[in-house]
């Protein structure tokens, strides 16, 4: 029992209470604390002290020079606070609950330093590898918490109806596992680009698969019309309170395996991970920064800031195909826009070098939506800062289910931005042995050739001369440079492809 008569600020006792006081309800607690004055708390010596409690300093910093320009004592003003994050849709209180209902149905994945993309990024990097869940996914969080909340409110009655939701691939595998392991009868509507991989897994754990629509928004629609005329109970993969409590407790084992962390960057997509990461994070570690990062080709959440509420946005394909979500959920941004101190944008190249670095150096295969994060911090990426370095920073890796077709692509891609892969045309001589001069040249500037195409017909300029299209591998920019001088030292007139650039 914690005497707050006897509360000593050099100590850890004030945030232990303001901790008690965001998660419980006891009255004695709230009666208690509502009798201390300021001056009882902070004494007469108190200079500049300030209460902070959560994502950002909205208590104003208490001084005795102005105690009575102060309208609010911090204890009253740590109690509005208090009760603005117990109004929330989701509190720390359902998270700790969360992890206590889903800790024996899920893997506990692990949080260690990578030292080859800390020494890249110039900080202390930790990977929260949670492509390594049952079914590739953190999502399996959020779906165990929500089937066993409508285990709790519905009683046998929802093994009978079951639930049902709306996904192209991960809140669908998380779902049909889950709901086979809980034995409650899951019906989930993929749209028609849904991977076939992802369908098939989905029917191997028993769920009723409904193929409906050209996209998510369309599939869900159709989900909810058989809510009233199944009665089932739907489940939204981002938004729903059990599913941003479960996405939570992931924030709380972020904490305990690495207490010392300075900041932790989360991909954004409906908004529901990084709502219940960033109030574990922030209830536990008020100090620690939560950053946002969400794909160029989706900025839901980034739209939904500057309006003040969720609004739609165009959505363009992306490698994060994962987090490419219109709308952000009204729940998860009413929690995490209480929590997240910036919210940041990363662009298809950064997303396809993350996905890259990982394989490479940290063997681990990532979907472009979860490599998000890491990509926001590769240098050149928007939380590439002087801030940031040197600091302990944790990275969620949120997913691994990428197609095999599509991870070919994302590595040709990444190899591409890396100056690695490069794509040029050369014109040479149309006689016998002009492309034999340019493919001496290259070998002996060590360029290996991955494809080249003879092209006669689209030149124009010299009837004695065509066009060569080469695509070769090169160890990286300074290599590139050295290639492309002797090329131009040669006297070929060449056209040197770079990398598309994101569009606007």
């Amino acid at each position: 029992f914690l005497d707050i008569r006897n509360i000593n600020t050099n100590n850890n006792s004030l945030k232990l209470l303001c901790i008690m006081l965001s998660s419980t309800s006891s009255r004695a607690i709230r009666s208690s604390l509502s009798k201390l004055s300021a001056k009882s708390l902070y004494g007469s010596s108190a200079t500049s002290r300030s209460l902070f409690f959560g994502a950002n300093p909205r208590i104003r910093p208490f001084s005795a020079a102005t105690e009575e320009n102060v309208i609010k004592s911090p204890i009253q003003e740590a109690k509005d606070l208090c009760a603005i994050r117990n109004s929330l849709p989701v509190t720390f209180a359902d998270i700790s609950r969360a992890l206590v209902a889903i800790k024996t149905g899920i893997k506990r994945t692990t949080c260690e330093k990578s030292f080859f993309l800390s020494e890249l990024i110039g900080a202390n990097i930790y990977l929260k590898t949670e492509f390594r869940q049952f079914t590739g996914s953190f999502k399996e969080r959020g779906a165990r918490n929500a089937l066993l909340h409508g285990l709790r409110e519905q009683g046998d009655a929802f093994k009978e109806t079951g639930a049902i939701a709306a996904s192209a691939g991960n809140h669908a595998l998380a779902m049909a596992y889950h709901g086979q392991q809980l034995g409650v009868p899951i019906t989930v509507v993929m749209p028609t680009v849904a991977p076939l991989a992802k369908v098939d897994k989905c029917r191997k754990f028993g769920a009723r698969i409904i193929i409906h629509g050209a996209h998510i928004g369309e599939a869900k629609e159709y989900a909810e019309t058989l809510v009233e005329s199944d009665g089932l109970t739907y489940i939204n993969g981002y938004d729903d309170p059990p599913i941003v409590a479960g996405a939570g407790t992931m924030g709380i084992e972020i904490v305990d395996d690495v207490p010392w962390v300075d900041a932790v960057v989360v991909p954004i997509g409906g908004a529901g991970l990084i709502a219940g990461v960033s109030c574990a994070i922030k209830t536990l570690k008020p100090d620690a920064k939560v950053y946002g990062v969400e794909p160029k080709f989706c900025a839901s959440f980034t739209a939904a800031l500057a309006a003040g509420k969720p609004v739609p946005v165009d959505v363009t394909p992306t490698l994060a195909d994962g987090l490419a979500v219109p709308v952000v959920g009204p729940h998860a941004f009413e929690v995490a826009r209480h929590y997240v101190d910036e919210t940041v944008l990363c662009t298809e190249k950064e997303i396809s070098l993350a996905v890259l670095r990982l394989i490479e150096n940290e063997k681990m295969v990532v979907e472009g939506g979860g490599a998000s994060g890491l990509a926001a911090l590769l240098p050149g990426g928007a939380l590439d800062r002087p801030e940031l370095k040197g600091k302990n920073i944790v990275v969620p890796l949120c997913g691994g289910n990428i197609d095999t077709t599509t991870l070919g692509r994302v590595i040709d891609r990444g190899l591409a931005a890396d100056d690695r892969l490069c794509n040029f045309t050369a014109t040479v001589s149309d006689r016998p042995g002009g492309i034999a001069l340019l493919t001496d040249l290259l070998y002996r500037e060590n360029a290996s050739i991955k494809d080249i195409y003879h092209e006669r017909a689209w030149l124009h300029t010299n009837v004695d001369q065509v066009q060569v299209k080469c695509v070769v591998e090169l160890q990286g920019k300074e290599h590139a440079k050295r290639l492309r001088k002797a090329l131009k030292k040669a006297g070929y007139p060449l056209s040197w492809a770079t990398l598309e650039e994101d569009h606007e």
